[in-house]
């Protein structure tokens, strides 16, 4: 592996892509959206087409291509089944004993661990494509990333009700003091500014790894501008929601290519035609079902909604919330590099 090549994850040209272009396009709908008013009260409907249709329910289909792969149902083949037998097991037991807000507030802290997660999984893929084993740097690096996203999550839990949700209004848990989060702002500024010196030391030696500092900051900009600067439900969903699933599709579609799946081979173009088609189709059947059966907010995109299945609930709510939650479980395993001879990364 070169030097130059072992800066980035896939390339230059998608690293930055994905990853400093995603946040620019968050950033941007930010900006464009304050100046058109769609700050205040609830995201527009395209907002959610866009965002949470197009990006986060699809991303989270997109882990099954894998599926398609005969080594990777070798080497994870019982914790594709297991994962979602128990979590269905255990999101039928959890609505049933302490109901829907139960569910929501278990769902939604299980979707936080896997967002913050992410993002030290990406700082971790940089590190391992530097040969960075240094434990001092790492802690610099870790410290960095977790303050960028657990600080926000501080000072959201202690200043809520906020005009914005992660599912359901309620289901974070109320009751964290304002002094903690002043008293951890501090730490976080100290992350964040230890990690940009040691950056710019790296890069005077020329040692840096660009790719790595981009995630870093765009992770601290969205995060800040999304929870804690901006009180908006517009500005939450486009920040929360892009930079998680934009670089996720790129993961999930080299990685597949890589290994041979017979539906994204040939020409890239098309192969990404057929990947991002299948998974927008997925994902509006998906949120057609949540919407005529639960939800019942989008008729103009969806129909009307099905006859009352109130007391289906405890049975349904779990089995359409399964995919995000076997995609949250499964991501912490099968990405592990120890786990993987053939990782890009």
């Amino acid at each position: 592996m070169s030097a130059a090549r072992s800066r980035w994850i896939f390339s230059r040209g998608v690293d930055l892509g994905v990853f400093a272009g995603s946040a620019a396009a968050a950033l941007l709908l930010v900006w464009a959206g304050a100046a058109a008013g769609l700050l205040q009260g609830d995201a527009p409907e395209w907002t959610w087409v866009t965002a949470v249709l197009l990006v986060d329910v699809a991303h989270v289909w997109s882990t099954g291509f894998l599926v398609l792969d005969a080594r990777e149902r070798a080497l994870h083949g019982r914790l594709w089944l297991a994962v979602p037998v128990v979590g269905y097991a255990a999101g039928v037991a959890l609505y049933t004993a302490g109901g829907a807000a139960s569910f929501w507030r278990a769902l939604a802290y299980l979707a936080v661990f896997h967002f913050v997660r992410q993002q030290w999984g990406w700082v971790a893929l940089y590190r391992a494509r530097a040969g960075e084993r240094d434990r001092t740097g790492r802690i610099v690096d870790a410290a960095a990333i977790y303050a960028a996203t657990l600080y926000p999550l501080i000072h959201w839990h202690a200043h809520l009700p906020r005009r914005f949700v992660w599912f359901v209004p309620g289901d974070f848990a109320s009751g964290l003091s304002a002094a903690l989060a002043r008293a951890t702002f501090p730490l976080y500024l100290l992350a964040l500014a230890t990690y940009a010196i040691r950056s710019l030391v790296r890069a005077w030696r020329g040692v840096a790894t660009p790719g790595k500092d981009v995630v870093v900051a765009t992770t601290a900009a969205c995060w800040w501008l999304g929870i804690v600067a901006l009180d908006s439900d517009y500005a939450f969903t486009v920040t929360n929601v892009l930079i998680h699933g934009v670089p996720y599709f790129a993961l999930v579609f080299v990685v597949a290519r890589a290994r041979g799946v017979r539906a994204l081979v040939g020409d890239r173009r098309a192969a990404l035609t057929c990947f991002l088609g299948a998974l927008w189709a997925v994902a509006f059947v998906e949120e057609l079902l949540w919407d005529r059966a639960v939800w019942h907010e989008r008729t103009w995109l969806f129909g009307s909604p099905w006859p009352t299945l109130a007391s289906l609930r405890p049975w349904l709510v779990p089995l359409l919330a399964l995919p995000q939650l076997s995609h949250y479980v499964l991501d912490g395993f099968i990405w592990r590099r120890r786990h993987r001879e053939d990782a890009p990364f």
